[in-house]
């Protein structure tokens, strides 16, 4: 029995070192094979493993505001998240933890309750252990701070000693880039968006600025390829990558939030489809705010962001008639502006529907054309010397710039349309319709163009998006650009503005009932076009509203032009409606200072002083009792007390505080409407005008 038992235990052992020999000889194999026999095939793999390289992608540049606050940057978000399959995981231990760390992402993280974190950590706990998560997110999408707080969390952790923390255990942390718009959805169509583009699958602009300036926002990509050490095979960056431009755009953040509130306000009181504005600066062509909104297919706000439709191009209608009739006086078609059209209820040119004026008029002067928004008056004018040979007409306006690209800076500008007319019946047809807005397509951009040119005189500046580029040791500011140095002689212009001004200002201009306002003076032009809309053609009442208005008319200063498409209740006219969201900007603006009006009194040492300044105050002891109450010292500034004006007249309060300005002006009879905060730094009627009791006096007030 015992001999039977040791051979048994002969042939075991035998067979386990049998086996460890053919183990080992299978291990020296192995060795010879792949350091001697096929030691070319595994250098050439090695070879080719570490000469592949890989794109290191470069940091992408921001958008800026024209004063240097952030519209569009970089940042990167973490996923903090737990490997649940990791060695040292205990699902007791875990377990135990749960309720202290549910506490504790509620108290931090209170998108869910307690009780829904405590369900939420447990879930995956459900599963066998071999089919849980190796990447259970716990939040996803936070801040490197808010990444750290969550280590200090009461996680399971390895033994340490004290007082250090163990690590959390099979804690990683993800990252991912993202662009962020720290504004939110303001100005978001013009500013843009970045993706993976589907030719090279690498993020770039999709559209807007990110989109016409991403060659110099991307930069451009480094190359990293594999280097082995004594100790280990690192990446090296072959070629560091170069970081791409921060683009200094003319956006107004202040100007954008007035523009975009405006223009948001009309159309949920209209009930309109979709509307844009643009708001130019005269002298130097920036863009100072550009908005795009349109009805929300879904829930949340009304109005969103949308497609940017200020530069895509329209029928104009009635707008385009201030550029008819620079034609007109810059070639000399019109050289009596006092001259007499006859009009009458329609007029039949080479064409079986007649041209018509909203309202009839026997005869205008040509200064009272524009006025009064006459069609026919305009196409009588330009068929004068175009309606011979109506192909010239487009030439004259390629002449002036107006059918080049801008390169403003913002991808899909739409150059205008002006379809090439034949010298013959329809052309002269065509001819007469396009002088007043009709067969032919304008971009609002193009339109406020055309418009500043006329403000700024006749130089015809290019308006510009991008105003510098930042980084890579640059720091360049663009210089202002003309499309053409001139496009009309500074009299014609100013002769343009004058009719203009009939439009808001005259006696039958057809924006008088709405945009005459108290604080600042804007000229400018209304304009309504049917839409042509497909399948259905013109159709009564389905309209695009538009007003390009130009302001102070003092000293032109901004040009803001409003479309607004197809309004369905209230404001239903092209004044009220897209007019008045231009006269709530130029209020808005004048209510703020940026008008640049002289408020002599509170220069000096106002702004420039370390001293406490107090306003003027109608009790002259009222700020010597609030120095002494406040401890202010003995030095102090005190703005200038209000001029006394004669009796009977609106006495002035520039310089006082509100309360005491409302105490003087309603203890002499008047109503008082407030702008701005701070005191008063304007008051229509001014100081000294005669009043009768119970009118409106209006204050503009400035910190």
């Amino acid at each position: 029995m015992k001999k039977e038992n040791r051979r048994n235990i002969l042939w075991r052992y035998a067979l386990i070192v049998v086996a460890i020999m053919l183990i080992t000889i299978r291990i020296v194999y192995l060795l010879v094979d792949n350091t001697v026999i096929s030691a070319h095939h595994w250098n050439k793999l090695a070879e080719k493993e570490l000469s592949r390289t890989d794109t290191v992608e470069p940091l992408r540049g921001e958008i800026l505001a024209a004063d240097g606050s952030v519209l569009a940057t970089n940042m990167i978000l973490y996923t903090p998240s737990l490997d649940l399959r990791h060695p040292k995981f205990n699902e007791d231990s875990y377990r135990a933890c749960v309720p202290a760390l549910a506490d504790s992402l509620a108290l931090h993280f209170p998108r869910h309750s307690a009780k829904e974190w405590t369900k939420y950590l447990l879930s995956p706990l459900k599963r066998p252990d071999s089919l849980r998560s190796r990447d259970f997110a716990i939040v996803r999408d936070i801040s490197y701070f808010d990444t750290e707080l969550i280590k200090t969390f009461p996680f399971p952790r390895r033994k340490a000693k004290a007082p250090r923390k163990g690590s959390i255990i099979g804690l990683k942390i993800n990252s991912r880039p993202v662009r962020v718009r720290p504004y939110g959805a303001m100005a978001r169509r013009s500013i843009g968006a970045v993706g993976v583009t589907e030719s090279i699958k690498r993020i770039h602009g999709k559209y807007g600025l990110e989109k016409a300036l991403d060659s110099l926002l991307y930069g451009k990509p480094g190359i990293t390829k594999r280097v082995p050490l004594t100790s280990a095979i690192v990446r090296w960056n072959d070629v560091p990558p170069v970081n791409g431009y921060s683009v200094r755009t003319t956006i107004d953040i202040k100007m954008q939030d007035i523009v975009e509130n405006e223009l948001n306000k009309m159309l949920e009181f209209c009930d309109a489809d979709w509307g844009t504005a643009v708001l130019l600066e005269v002298a130097t062509g920036d863009i100072k705010a550009i908005a795009n909104l349109e009805l929300n297919p879904g829930k949340g706000e009304r109005y969103i962001e949308s497609l940017n439709r200020a530069v895509l191009g329209f029928e104009p209608g009635s707008v385009v008639k201030a550029l008819s009739m620079l034609i007109a006086l810059e070639d000399g078609i019109v050289t009596n502006t006092n001259e007499v059209i006859p009009l009458g209820h329609e007029w039949h040119y080479y064409g079986k529907k007649p041209i018509k004026d909203s309202h009839y008029n026997a005869s205008l002067t040509v200064n009272e054309i524009l006025e009064q928004s006459s069609n026919i008056g305009t196409a009588k004018i330009i068929t004068r010397r175009f309606g011979p040979k109506p192909s010239n007409f487009r030439e004259r306006v390629r002449q002036i710039g107006f059918l080049e690209p801008m390169n403003s800076g913002i991808a899909g500008e739409a150059v205008p349309m002006f379809p090439k007319l034949k010298d013959d019946d329809l052309g002269r047809q065509m001819l007469s319709r396009e002088s007043y807005g009709y067969c032919t397509e304008i971009s609002p951009l193009y339109t406020a163009s055309l418009y500043n040119a006329i403000a700024n005189d006749g130089v015809y500046v290019r308006p510009r998006l991008v105003k510098g580029l930042v980084g890579n040791g640059t720091d360049t500011i663009f210089p202002v650009t003309n499309i053409r140095d001139r496009i009309c002689s500074v009299q014609n212009a100013r002769t343009l503005r004058k009719m203009l001004s009939a439009v808001v200002w005259g006696k039958h201009g057809t924006a008088r009932h709405f945009l005459q306002s108290p604080l600042v003076r804007i000229i400018g032009k209304t304009g309504t076009a049917n839409i042509n809309r497909q399948g259905i053609g013109y159709t009564h009442g389905v309209n695009r509203l538009a007003f390009c208005g130009i302001f102070p008319e003092e000293k032109p200063k901004y040009t803001c032009m409003v479309l607004i498409s197809y309004p369905k209740r209230n404001a239903m006219g092209a004044a009220s409606n897209s007019g008045m969201v231009v006269r709530k900007v130029a209020e808005a603006l004048y209510s703020r200072g940026m008008l640049d009006y002289d408020d002599s009194f509170t220069k000096g040492d106002r702004n420039n002083t370390p001293y406490p300044t107090l306003h003027a105050a109608a009790d002259p002891g009222r700020n010597d009792r609030v120095q002494n109450s406040l401890a202010l010292g003995p030095k102090k500034v005190v703005m200038a007390s209000p001029a006394k004006t004669p009796d009977g007249s609106v006495p002035s309060v520039l310089g006082l505080g509100l309360r005491d300005a409302i105490k003087v002006l309603e203890t002499k009879g008047y109503e008082v409407s407030i702008i701005g905060m701070g005191c008063v730094t304007g008051q229509v009627p001014a100081p000294g005008a005669r009043a009768r009791h119970g009118d409106k006096i209006y204050l503009t007030l400035t910190e």
